[in-house]
This record gives C-alpha cells, structure tokens and sequence, in this order.
C-alpha cells in the first residue's frame, strides 16, 4: 500500500519526465503491456475533437449507466481535485484508490519515464480492469494518433468536432489535425462524428481501415419542437428512430446526439423515456453551466465555459445569441492560445469585459488581453485575479445582468472556488 498522499503523489508526477507533454505510444504502451492494460473492458468508446469531448463523455457514460452498464469515464483536465478525471459509475474515484493505482503503475514501469498525463492515464486504466466493468469511455487528451488513450483499441471511435487547436503539436491546418484525430479509427469499427465538414486527411482514415461513418446531420442529429422542447434522431440497423419531445437540457445537443449515436451503435438501446431521463441527467461542470449565485442578498446568474479557442468561442456565441439579455465577460487566456480568433465571434456581445491573469505560468497578463480588446472597440478592466473581476463584474452590473466566466479550465476553477467561498456553499467542480 502506497504511503504517499494523493497530493504527494501529483507532486512527484510532475517532475518524473522532462516535458510536460511528450508525443508517442512508445513508453505507455510498454508499461500498460505489463500490466496489461489494453483492454480494459470488453466495451471501449474513444472519444476526440477540438470541442465538446467532456460533454460527449459525460452523456455517454449516463446513457450506458441508464442501460445498466457498469461504466468507467476517463476525461482531462479536472476543474478542482484530480479524482474528477475517473469515475466508475458515475463516481469519482478515492484518494486511496488513486494512490493504490499510481503505485502499480509506478512499481510496472521500472525505469520507463512517464508524462503525467500518461501515469494517469495507466492508472485510470488500471481501476477500470480492476473494477470489472462492462463498458468504458476514454477522452484524448491532445489530438489521438499520439496520445496515451489511443494505447487502447477503440470498439467506437467518435470525433465531436475538428478544429486549430495545440497547432504546436497537431500542425496549423485543418488537414493535418484531422490527421491527427484520425489516429483514433481501428480497422473495420464504427466512427461517429459530430464534425459536419471532415477534412480529406479524416476521410483517407475512414476509406482505409474500411470504417462505417455515421455523420451528424445525414446519420444523426437533433431538431427543435415547440417552445423548450427538442427531439433527436439516429440511426440503428439502417432504420432511423426518433426520439421526440425531450426536455430541456444542460449540454450541447450536437454532443448528445453523437453520444447517443455511438451509444446505439454499440448494440444499445433504451425507451424513448430512458433516454430523455439519461440525457437530461448527464452533466459537465464549466460546459455552458449556468448557476444561481445569492449576491449581497439578490439572485444572480453566471454562465461558466471552459472554451478556450476560437472553435468553441463561436459555438459559446450562438448559444449565448438563443437567449438576449445584457452581458458582461470575465475573461481569462493562456498565452498559447489564439486570442484573435477566440475573441472574433463574441466581439460586441458583451457591454463590458473584466479580464484576470490565471493561476498558470503560461497565462497570458490581463494588461495585455485589456489593450488588444480595448483596441477592438470593446469597453475592458483590468483586474488583478478572477476573483477580483468576478467581484467587479457582480458589483458594476445590473442585477439582470448575465456574468459570463470564459477562456480557460483555469478561470473556471478559479471562478467556482470563489463563488464557493463567498456563497458559504460548496460548489462542486
């Protein structure tokens, strides 16, 4: 039994490779040999795409879970504690768990150098063999040809959507990140896809291992009925079903509908009223998350997304569009990320925007992010943390006024620790 703490533990992970991020199957695929890892359950869906991979997860795995499957979900990163990128039925796994796996992880390797994603990636794998389960869902964590998920052979692949994104490591054309994603696909199995417009490189991939495509929009999709309501439709046995007046939901519904196509796909099937109970129980924290806060006595509402890059700053601003009210934007970005782009298709859609440095030595300064939006004509603050611009943009606004909380996992986090605090109550990430 491991005598380290679990903090101790993602300390030491840390600083075990060189590099934060180290591209190959290689070394994961030594050790998860060893300890054989490769399949760790007799179900595997891989899931990849620039946006709305934890969404997809997230209705996946309680889609499976409604159908009586005992599940393991796998996603990155986590908002507060690290236990939120392992679930076994719905679950977050314990400390004490997590630290048993680090250790046979760490005890398999010998002297393989591991990237922290890739420890934790052969940790989570090992719980899900350990606990026997039926089906398991798997996030990529950067792009799929390369990365340590893809050491397991997916029996449904799925892409939600193709994007630029991490173009250091997945190139800065839409055909090569295609590529990329493509890894995922496995000879002869199903690929459900979210993203509308593949690029040649993805489509090469389909025609090559001879995959059965199911495409949202041909295959798959969703429609708008009356008032709040919805419906679905997808293909099963080359017949389509469909799945009408569903309630109103929390995620994305091009996301529900790739997940409940890959989840038919796999030889499932539920009531039209199991399915409307699954997906409207199926959560993401920081996914479009609107909350109610209690503020200096008043009801106020936030809208938390971790959208980070232009591809999810266009979705986050035809959502935002469905329902008009006065907003303002507290903003934080990574220096990395493209921040043109991301702030292209939300320009004017705030009256005023708070912008924060984020707790990361790549975060882009909030001076910097305050001039170029004050050049585009926008009306800024600068503020010293989130939490400060939080506090402003609660205090400055009206109380109808919608406070928007974007840019980054890690304005996220902050967001909510703070809210948590100042409310009194645990919101929980």
């Amino acid at each position: 039994m491991s005598q380290r703490s679990l903090a101790e533990w993602l300390t030491r992970l840390e600083g075990l490779h060189p590099s934060e991020i180290d591209m190959g199957l290689a070394r994961v695929r030594q050790v998860a040999e060893r300890l054989e890892l490769l399949q760790p359950a007799p179900l595997v869906f891989t899931v990849t795409g620039t946006n709305g991979k934890g969404s997809t997860c997230a209705a996946l795995d309680s889609l499976l879970r409604t159908a009586g499957q005992q599940t393991g979900c796998y996603t990155s990163p986590h908002l507060l504690r690290y236990n939120e990128r392992v679930r076994i039925n719905g679950q977050m796994v314990s400390d004490g768990a997590l630290c048993e796996a680090f250790t046979a992880v760490d005890q398999a390797r010998a002297d393989t150098s591991l990237t922290y994603f890739e420890f934790g990636t052969l940790a989570a794998l090992w719980l899900f063999k350990a606990a026997r389960l039926d089906a398991v869902v798997l996030e990529v964590g950067l792009g799929g040809r390369l990365d340590a998920v893809n050491v397991v052979d997916a029996n449904v692949a799925i892409v939600t959507s193709i994007g630029l994104d991490h173009q250091e490591y997945l190139g800065d054309t839409l055909e090569s990140v295609g590529f990329e994603k493509a890894g995922i696909l496995r000879n002869g199995r199903p690929v459900v896809s979210g993203e509308q417009h593949l690029p040649n490189s993805f489509q090469k991939k389909v025609a090559e291992l001879g995959c059965e495509l199911l495409l949202r929009g041909v295959d798959f999709g969703w429609q708008s009925e009356d008032g709040d309501a919805w419906s679905l439709f997808a293909k099963v046995d080359g017949s389509q079903h469909d799945y009408p007046h569903l309630p109103p939901v929390t995620l994305p519904r091009d996301n529900l509908g790739v997940a409940l196509q890959a989840f038919l796909r796999a030889g499932f099937s539920l009531s039209q009223a199991k399915v409307r109970e699954a997906l409207a129980a199926a959560t993401a924290p920081g996914r479009l998350e609107v909350r109610q806060i209690n503020w200096r006595g008043r009801l106020r509402q936030v809208c938390l997304d971790v959208g980070h890059n232009p591809h999810a700053a266009t979705f986050m601003a035809s959502a935002l569009a469905m329902e008009k009210c006065e907003r303002v934007a507290v903003f934080g970005l990574l220096a990395d990320k493209d921040l043109a782009g991301v702030h292209a298709p939300l320009k004017g859609l705030f009256s005023q925007w708070y912008t924060a440095p984020l707790d990361s030595p790549r975060s882009r300064p909030a001076a910097e992010l305050a001039a170029y939006l004050s050049e585009q004509g926008e009306q800024v603050q600068a503020c010293g943390s989130i939490a400060k611009a939080l506090q402003c943009a609660l205090d400055e606004s009206e109380m109808d006024t919608e406070i928007v909380i974007f840019g980054s996992f890690f304005c996220v986090a902050a967001a909510i620790l703070w809210l948590s605090e100042t409310s009194g109550e645990l919101i929980d990430g």
